[in-house]
Formats: structure tokens, sequence, C-alpha cells
């Protein structure tokens, strides 16, 4: 179900050290020269994720200079929630922050359940299985949401 595409995402889970990053990476990569893209955690107490990067570098995504952030330190920073037009939560908590937080603002709030692979997998290989799983999870729900690059619609 292909909607229009807005002009400014924000993408949002727990510690923005996993799925919001690779939704961010993910969303520049296939949109990024036509929607503005962020990401945010409700909390930020952890670096961006080894097996993330290493599984978005599989697929020609950058995501190593990937700096997380939470919520707060966007507000700390000035940075204002009412700039985008969608905040798209990858987690419950995010879900429910998000709703917090714009309640006083028009803002729609999508609800995209992602797995958190982090806990998944007990041996490296099985590890990296989970987290293409959630990457290509959350590049599904992206090209579903806000179809292909714009390179590929041109060429339609």
């Amino acid at each position: 179900m292909v909607s229009r595409v807005p002009q400014s995402v924000l993408f949002c889970c727990d510690h923005n050290a996993v799925r919001s990053p690779m939704a961010e990476a993910l969303m520049k990569k296939l949109h990024g020269r036509r929607v503005y893209v962020q990401s945010a955690g409700v909390k930020n107490d952890l670096e961006v994720d080894g097996f993330s990067i290493a599984v978005c570098k599989e697929i020609g995504v950058e995501l190593s200079r990937h700096r997380s952030r939470s919520f707060e330190e966007m507000q700390e920073w000035g940075d204002d929630l009412g700039q985008f037009d969608l905040i798209v939560a990858l987690s419950s908590a995010s879900q429910h922050m998000a709703l917090e937080l714009t309640r006083h603002c028009h803002i729609e709030v999508e609800y995209w359940p992602i797995v958190d692979p982090t806990a998944l997998g007990e041996t490296r290989e099985a590890k990296l299985s989970a987290y293409r799983q959630t990457r290509d999870q959350i590049r599904d729900r992206i090209l579903d949401r806000f179809g292909p690059p714009e390179d590929d619609v041109a060429a339609a």
C-alpha cells in the first residue's frame, strides 16, 4: 500500500542503536533526495550496534557514522518534532513516547512492529541472520509504504 511520500520522516525505537538507525539509513538510500529523514530513541544509552553496521554494509548502506540520540537530546539541541510530517515507531515504547510528545501537534504516528534482533541467535552467524531479517523487514516496509526509490519511479 504505497501512500504519499511525506517531506520529513522520523524513525524511532528504544535506543536508536539498531532498528531506527537502520530505517533512517535505508530511507535515505531509497528516498533521501526527496525526504528529510532522522531517527531517535526513547533513550540514548548505546552506540550503534556492530551487527547493524555489518548487515547494512552488505547491501551498500552506510551506518558506521551514525550517532545515537534520544528524543530528549533532540529537544535539547533545538530539533522540533513538529518539523516532521510522519513519525514511524519501530517499538511499542517508542510509539508511546512519540504519541506522548506529539499529543499537542498534528503529526501522524505510525507503528511498525519490527522485531528487536539483539537477543536472537547464539552464534555470530545466527545473530547476523536475525539482523538481516530485521533489516529486510524494515526495507520491505519502507518500499511498501513509500514506493520504489526515486530513480525507479523516474524509469517507470
